[in-house]
Parts: C-alpha cells; structure tokens; sequence
C-alpha cells in the first residue's frame, strides 16, 4: 500500500476497536492477536513515526490555545504494555504541557474519600494532556474480583451489595459527562493481551536481568482469577462507553500494533478538537509593532 491507502487504512482499523456504545459489545470478537493487516513492525514504523510528529504538533496548539484538555486513561490486564505505548507514543511531546500519573494502591488518605477523589485531584489543566496509568476504575476491576477490599473503604452496608457497581459506572458516566462539558476530552484504552501472551512476557522478566524488576508475584497470582477480570473488563466498556468518552478496544499482544492505534486515536481527537493558535488583535498588533521597533533601536 501507498502512503495514503495505509493513512486510509489505518484510521478504518482506529475506527474498529473504537467502542462508543457499549450495549452490544462483546471481548470475544476481538483477536489480542490482531495485527490488523500491517505485516511486521518495520512496515508499521513509518506510520507510527508519522503520528508521534502529527501528536508534537498538535500538543502544541493544544498548550498555545489553552482552553481544552485531554485526558487519556490507560486499563489492561498486568504486561500488556502500558507504560511502553505511552513511552512511545509520547515520546515527542513536550513534557511542560504533559502530565502523567500512575494510581496503584490507595493511600490511607486516599481510603477516606471517595473513589474518584485520588484521581480528580490530578485532572490536567487547560492547555495539557493528562495521562492516567490505571484510574478510577480500578474501582469497578479489582475491587470487584476481590470484594473484599472494599471493606478497607469503610462504606455503610447500604452503599454495598451487587448494586454497587451500577451505581459506580453511573457517577462514573456522570463525572465524565461533566469533564466533557467543562473542555476535557476523554480517550480510554483498554489494552487487550491475551493470557498466553501475558505468560511468555512474565517469563521473559525472569530470564532477562534488566527487565527483573518488573517482575512481581502478585502478578502471577492474580493470573488465577483472569476469567473474572475479563468479565469485569468487559462489564465496564459495556456500562461506560459513550460517544463523549470512547473505550478504544486495543490489540496488545504486538507491542507495535498497540503503539500504531493509540496514536492514531489520539491525532485524529486532536484534529478534531480544531486547534489554533491564538489570534493576534489590533491591540497586541500594535504593541509588537512597539515592541520591534525597540529591539531595532
């Protein structure tokens, strides 16, 4: 394919694992696997190299303009593959206008409050792109394979129950219905690694000194309840896909592919949210004309 058929090609696969209404949507139509046409990493690069550039770009109208956000919140099982997409993907932004936060187990100070208070505090500016390694919705994944870490948030027996997690996936549609009105774009990816992929990859963190100390046994142990995580997983696209803040359902188990859509996905928001620099007016106008002639003294 040319460059343009693979542009072409290439926003029809984002367009894909794009999910913004989550009542028909199903895991087991989508292939962990799936490279979506693209035949190797090398014939992908140019592409992703392409879409880093797009995303510098971008970022930097986004920082000038300064009355929208974006948010991006990242959820997958352990090894998918997060903080190297973000790596890659952002590798071109300015980190003055980027702000990225992972949330692993919650403070004492954090149990206090309630579950979208740890992240709500570290919401991105206008102007800035915010990055949520893992997020609120733990609270709707882990906490539910294991109920019983609710008993460390200290709630009354009313607020608990089956019922809980609806009403989570309702504040959770509502607080991001009220982000979206207020100028923060939301993208959620849910990188999608399959369990034997997810296998070699922790075998991989034993056998190679540097990447050892990644390797953690809570991580094998949690491989033990994964049928209950994927159908946690796809419980939460279900209730909390909309078309204001889209789950992208990403491939994973070929780190490139993962890496191509997600930037992808990010440079076609980002055109969309029609960014401009500041126009210059007749006041300013006047005062570089001042200013010029100054340094021209």
């Amino acid at each position: 394919m040319g460059q343009a058929a693979d542009r072409r090609h290439l926003a029809h696969l984002v367009e894909r694992h794009r999910v913004d209404n989550g009542r028909s949507f199903r895991l087991s139509r989508v292939d962990p696997g799936d490279t979506g046409g693209f035949a190797s990493k090398e014939e992908a690069a140019p592409l992703l190299a392409r879409g880093v550039e797009r995303l510098e770009e971008m970022q930097e109208r986004l920082y000038a303009q300064n009355s929208q956000a974006l948010l991006l919140i990242f959820q997958a099982m352990d090894a998918a593959g997060k903080d190297s997409t973000i790596k890659h993907v952002m590798s071109g932004v300015n980190p003055q206008g980027c702000q990225v936060y992972s949330f692993k187990v919650p403070s004492a100070e954090e149990l206090d409050h309630d579950f979208l208070w740890r992240t709500t505090r570290c919401l991105p500016e206008r102007g800035r792109i915010g990055i949520f390694n893992r997020s609120y919705y733990e609270e709707t994944l882990i906490v539910r394979v294991h109920p019983e870490l609710l008993d460390r948030e200290r709630l009354s027996p009313r607020n608990r129950g089956v019922k809980i997690w609806r009403q989570r996936f309702e504040d959770i549609n509502a607080f991001e219905r009220y982000l979206q009105r207020n100028g923060t774009v939301i993208l959620k990816f849910f990188l999608y690694v399959s369990k034997r992929e997810q296998r070699r990859r922790f075998l991989e963190r034993l056998d190679e000194r540097d990447k050892t100390w990644k390797f953690s046994a809570d991580d094998v142990r949690e491989r033990q309840h994964w049928s209950q995580y994927m159908r946690a997983y796809e419980d939460m696209i279900r209730h909390t896909a909309a078309p204001h803040a889209p789950w992208y359902v990403v491939p994973a188990d070929h780190k490139w592919i993962t890496r191509l859509i997600v930037a992808e996905a990010i440079v076609q928001t980002l055109d969309g949210m029609k960014l401009v620099f500041p126009a210059v007016d007749s006041r300013a106008r006047a005062q570089l004309k001042s200013a010029r002639k100054l340094l021209e003294r």
